[in-house]
């Protein structure tokens, strides 16, 4: 047992000696290294994402109604911020792999395009995003069939309109943050959002239900809540680079901000790639949410309190994905190679005991959670937690599969080899999930945790693509 423990996790075993170009760091190191950027970032998503369901617990007290309303949005608001969130893998693969090959100068060059271009493309997304709402909450589902799914689509109008509006107030947080966890710096980060999303929960307290003299907007209250806190995010992100002395990052008015085409042009190039997964993803996420609402009002709201758990445990994994992007892209900086395959392994092994925790917890605790989420005097609210209840298991199950196929394909971009990543993407989540819930919903009418066990199974195909992709080391000879 002890022999078979020390092949999967002690740092000599994750190697191959002919890959080694120089002494790996020992066992205990290997993984405080990882830890040490892992556990801000795990601490910063976990938070975020306790926060967010707080958010919708609030909203869930109004009924089954809100709760889908608020939850319609999600995907079109996905695919709004799918252009950022690729610009941001490129910002933080450049940044690490400047640092890595000291070039101080030029990470910060970096950062500074990557803001000015965010900035400009987040106002003209922000603008299409808020004239064709109506049309985009219709299109991911959104009708008038009935008065319920009237409630429904005039709620996740009102609300995607107010979060369209502060995107640019997000892209630059987001733009920051990418940055700074390229140069491992993942404590600023955390503490930004967490403030943010606390300032979120304390005004979605004040506007959804109405206290201290303020009026009750519902859900219109709980957008502009959100928004409060994406501006103090803001703010807070922009004060660490312009005024944190200790920060490897500093921008100033000062500085050089005219557009480097050169920059720009590496920014496009590692982000187009996953601009490439980003739109694979989104559209796949979008038909099957389209998919799942079509299964009714109540059905939508439990597979949206399932989905807040496989969200929660998602971030576990996408904190430590943080970790192996920032170590694989500074150790290939350096040119050292093998380095980037030790800590992207050792990583790996870390999400994979993580996992099995979360899942046993999930699998356990799965209806008390669910009943966190919705009013139990609210209208169907009993079959609303059963269905929910139920699909939690598929959420318990899938963990070591979605946690090591997070971490490795973040170790992959890291690399700058997005461009896998990207077809595996498409693949998986743009084919497989949307069919094979087409199948189980319109063909084979099944319910809702068979649905969600047939199309996640599609993270089989994606962990082994990874794990094979990873285990090559192609990726280690890409140029950033």
């Amino acid at each position: 047992m002890t022999q078979a423990l020390r092949r999967l996790f002690a740092s000599s075993s994750l190697v191959p000696p002919k890959r080694r170009l120089g002494e790996l760091p020992g066992t205990r190191q290997t993984y405080q290294d990882v830890m040490a950027i892992a556990l801000p970032a795990i601490t910063e998503l976990v938070l975020m994402s306790l926060i967010g369901s707080a958010d919708i617990i609030m909203v869930g007290q109004l009924g089954r109604n809100a709760l889908a309303a608020v939850s319609l949005p999600s995907q079109p608001r996905m695919i709004m911020l799918a252009l950022f969130f690729a610009l941001n893998v490129g910002v933080t693969a450049i940044v690490a792999r400047r640092k890595g090959e000291d070039r101080r100068k030029d990470a910060n060059a970096t950062l500074r395009n990557a803001i000015m271009l965010g900035f400009v493309l987040s106002v003209i997304v922000a603008a299409l995003a808020v004239a064709f709402a109506e049309p985009l909450m219709r299109l991911a589902g959104g009708h008038t069939r009935t008065a319920d799914d009237a409630l429904v689509l005039r709620g996740a109008v009102e609300y995607f309109t107010i979060m369209a509006y502060a995107l640019p107030i997000n892209v630059i947080s987001m733009c920051i943050n990418a940055a700074l966890r390229g140069v491992g710096d993942t404590k600023i980060p955390m503490k930004v959002n967490l403030v943010s999303n606390l300032v979120n929960v304390l005004f979605n307290f004040l506007l959804i239900f109405g206290h201290l003299g303020l009026p009750r907007l519902e859900i219109r209250g709980a957008a502009i809540a959100s928004v409060i806190g994406m501006a103090t995010g803001m703010v807070l992100s922009i004060v660490a680079v312009v005024h944190h002395e200790g920060s490897y990052l500093r921008i100033s008015r000062r500085d050089n901000w005219r557009p480097d085409l050169k920059i720009l042009g590496a920014i496009a190039r590692v982000g187009g790639n996953a601009m490439v997964e980003q739109a694979s993803m989104r559209f796949g996420f979008f038909i099957y949410s389209r998919i799942m609402y079509s299964l009714g009002v109540s059905l939508f709201a439990a597979h949206n309190i399932a989905i807040q758990f496989l969200s929660l445990t998602f971030n576990f994994a996408d904190g430590l994905s943080v970790a192996a992007t920032s170590l694989v892209g500074q150790n290939l900086g350096r040119g050292r190679r093998d380095l980037s395959m030790l800590y992207g392994k050792a990583t790996q092994r870390i999400a994979l005991v993580l996992s099995l925790f979360i899942g046993a917890g999930t699998a356990l605790a799965r209806y008390p959670l669910s009943q966190l989420f919705i009013n139990a005097g609210t209208p169907d609210a009993g079959n609303v937690v059963i269905f929910a209840a139920q699909t939690m298991l598929v959420v318990a199950l899938m963990q070591p599969l979605q946690m090591s196929a997070v971490v490795l394909s973040g170790g992959l971009r890291g690399a700058g080899d997005n461009l896998f990543v990207a077809g595996v993407m498409m693949v998986c989540v743009s084919f497989f999930r949307p069919v094979m819930a087409w199948l189980t919903v319109d063909i084979l009418k099944l319910g809702l945790a068979m649905t969600w066990l047939l199309s996640m199974s599609e993270m089989v195909l994606r962990l082994t693509a990874f794990y094979w992709r990873f285990e090559s080391g192609k990726w280690a000879f890409r140029r950033v």
